[in-house]
């Protein structure tokens, strides 16, 4: 059985790979890489699982892992080939291409320093993780694309958030157990990545809350991962519900109540908290303050809940949660602690791979690692973090710039998304090494460049005009 699903898997694969050469490399549709990674990389780590369950090789799982960084680095090459005049490119760096640019160059800088105990070997790897996220941005950056192409990327999306919702569906009510105990992935994580299997259910204490009651990740890697993704889910229906003719809305309703559904399965706390920061944030941007009131109704309702209604376990785990009393809350303050500690005693930073959950950090050299902020300090010290968190930030605030001028109905509505869900994983990467979900973090990357893009085009069109108000970021 394993070796038909892999046999599909590897089909599915290699017909979206090739098709998406052939479209770069001939049709010079470079940016078209933003397709396959955003259908592949929700199913990556599945995919890697079913190759080691059905056939037991390294090398096999060697040739399914370097697909995503393939795709990017083709989608370079095929970009740089297609600039007829590349000594003529019209460089009109905003804040976030410089503070990107700046993140980036001090991470080589350490690449190529002798800082930190961890292996050359280790660092590359490492700085792999931070560089391909950079070059998916600056392809963002330069992506025009039309209405119709934009549209197929929100509908991969949808799709994703349904499949994902209806997986979590079948574990819960048909299977009483997870995905990734039939796909393989205790015996890949053991064997690959040399992590032993944990908790009641033979993968990671990640797949269980307090009680040993079920954390579900559908066929993303972990139920955090899940979480955050289908945050990006939601405010892609959301977007379209918004601003789509009332008789053609009510398919993004129920990619919407999809989204929401997995949030609930994965259980996560941080998620759960993003969800309403990010209905806030919404609701600002479109000033919708009913939308707030909404928010801070659902808010009580839910108080009322663990108070009087909730089952007692339910009602012992959030009042652990929030007394910073339950195993995993109160492993995030332990951690948090010893990433401050070393920031203090090294504020430069103390090397690459030596902080995180990434694989080439080993753990006996890890500090810290369950905020995504801290992590980047510790190993490329207070500047290192400031211009990430720089970066982050003036994404947001330029893409919804872009949001609000674009006369490109599709533009406005990626804008909004690459914002959006940029502000919604804001909690997480305070309890989560979020960079390394990738889904959710390249595609999020590159919509953020493709607004940035968009920000720099409205902001050429309108240099003439001393009417316009622009920002001095």
């Amino acid at each position: 059985m394993a070796i038909i699903f892999l046999v599909l898997i590897a089909l599915a694969v290699a017909v979206g790979f090739l098709w998406t050469v052939q479209q770069m490399v001939f049709a010079g549709k470079w940016a078209y890489f933003v397709f396959f990674l955003a259908a592949f990389l929700p199913f990556y780590i599945t995919t890697l699982s079913v190759a080691y369950l059905a056939t037991g090789s390294a090398e096999i799982v060697g040739l399914f892992q370097v697909i995503k960084e393939v795709i990017v680095l083709i989608a370079v090459l095929v970009w740089l080939f297609y600039q007829k005049r590349p000594f003529d490119y019209p460089f009109r760096l905003q804040s976030t291409d410089w503070l990107m640019l700046g993140f980036l160059s001090l991470a080589f800088l350490f690449l190529l320093l002798p800082v930190g105990e961890a292996s050359f070997v280790n660092k590359a790897l490492y700085f792999k993780s931070i560089l391909i996220p950079g070059f998916v941005y600056f392809l963002g950056r330069n992506t025009r694309f039309n209405g119709r192409e934009i549209h197929w990327l929100f509908q991969i999306i949808f799709v994703v958030t349904i499949a994902a919702f209806l997986v979590n569906c079948l574990e819960s009510f048909v299977l009483d157990a997870h995905l990734q105990q039939f796909s393989g992935y205790g015996l890949y994580n053991l064997h690959i990545n040399d992590i032993e299997p944990s908790g009641h259910y033979g993968l990671t204490w990640t797949f269980e809350s307090t009680g040993a009651l079920k954390r579900l990740a559908s066929f993303f890697s972990d139920p955090l991962e899940l979480a955050s993704s289908v945050l990006m889910g939601f405010s892609a229906g959301l977007i379209w519900f918004l601003t789509s003719k009332k008789e053609y809305s009510w398919p993004y309703l129920i990619v919407m109540v999809c989204g929401m559904g997995s949030l609930v399965f994965a259980s996560s706390r941080a998620s759960f908290a993003a969800f309403f920061l990010m209905l806030g944030f919404i609701a600002l941007v479109f000033q919708l303050y009913r939308l707030i009131g909404l928010g801070i109704a659902s808010f009580l309702l839910f108080v009322m809940y663990v108070v009087f209604f909730a089952p007692e376990d339910f009602y012992f785990f959030v009042i652990d949660t929030l007394r910073f009393a339950d195993p995993s809350s109160a492993g995030h303050v332990v951690e948090w602690l010893l990433a401050l500690d070393s920031m203090v005693a090294s504020p430069q930073g103390i090397g690459l791979a030596m902080s995180g959950n990434f694989g080439s950090v080993t753990e006996d050299l890890k500090t810290g690692g369950e905020n995504q902020f801290l992590i980047y300090g510790v190993q490329l010290g207070w500047l290192g973090m400031l211009l990430y968190i720089g970066a982050l930030f003036t994404g947001v605030y330029l893409s919804i710039f872009a949001f609000r001028h674009s006369d490109n109905l599709q533009m406005a509505r990626l804008a909004f998304l690459g914002a959006t869900v940029k502000m919604g994983l804001l909690l997480p990467l305070f309890t989560a090494n979020v960079e390394i979900y990738t889904f959710v973090s390249w595609i999020s990357w590159w919509m953020i460049g493709t607004s940035v893009n968009e920000y720099s085009r409205i902001k050429q069109s309108r240099l003439n005009d001393p009417t316009s108000s622009l920002p001095t970021l």
